[in-house]
């Protein structure tokens, strides 16, 4: 299991965008970046810069991998057949840890990573703990029985901040959630702009 060891909203901070679309982001009041430096003036990107900070986004977005779970799975994508970049997006989204929290089973990817870690999920009615599980298209993600009355899971369900995606079919009276099929980046309900070309152009270059 990864550990973070810095605050979630410093990410959003460093990127100056609301990368969850979270209400209580602090980016919703000061653009700036964390720290004493924070408010200096931007400077314009240079390429290196830019994809830098594409990949920075993508990983912090799915609970901020490390770079080497990161790279392994850009490396799975490069190996796929396809465009470099959807494929990316793919595997990402077929993270068992992703489909709990596009399901809505919970209110963050963090938190989903820790519910996946504790055994609260089960695929195809087997428990799975392993955040990083591959879902494939058809598979049943669904939660413990004594899982699905815990208040962060009810609380999750039943939020108006976010909606389940089209290639989930949810159901949150069994809290199932069947994964239909691998979306595609434009079938993902990203909050702000993700660019994983940059990100394919970036490990291309180092």
């Amino acid at each position: 299991m990864t550990k973070r060891t810095s605050a979630k909203y410093k990410l959003d901070r460093r990127m100056g965008e609301n990368i969850w679309g979270r209400p209580k982001s602090p980016v919703n009041k000061r653009e700036y970046g964390p720290g004493q430096h924070g408010q200096r003036r931007k400077t314009k990107m240079s390429d290196f810069g830019t994809q830098l900070r594409a990949k920075q986004k993508l990983k912090g977005y799915y609970g901020d991998l490390t770079e080497k779970q990161f790279r392994r799975v850009y490396a799975e994508a490069n190996r796929l057949r396809g465009d470099t970049s959807e494929n990316l997006i793919g595997l990402l989204e077929r993270r068992l840890d992703a489909v709990v929290y596009r399901a809505k089973f919970v209110p963050t990817v963090f938190a989903a990573r820790q519910f996946v870690n504790h055994g609260h999920v089960q695929v195809n009615g087997r428990r799975v703990n392993i955040a990083s599980y591959q879902v494939k298209e058809g598979d049943v993600v669904s939660l413990r029985d004594k899982s699905r009355q815990l208040a962060i899971v009810l609380e999750a369900a039943g939020s108006p901040e976010r909606d389940t995606p089209e290639y989930l079919n949810v159901d949150h009276s069994k809290m199932t959630a069947e994964f239909v099929r691998t979306p595609a980046l434009s079938d993902v309900p990203y909050p702000v702009m993700m660019e994983p070309n940059l990100v394919v152009e970036f490990y291309a270059k180092n």
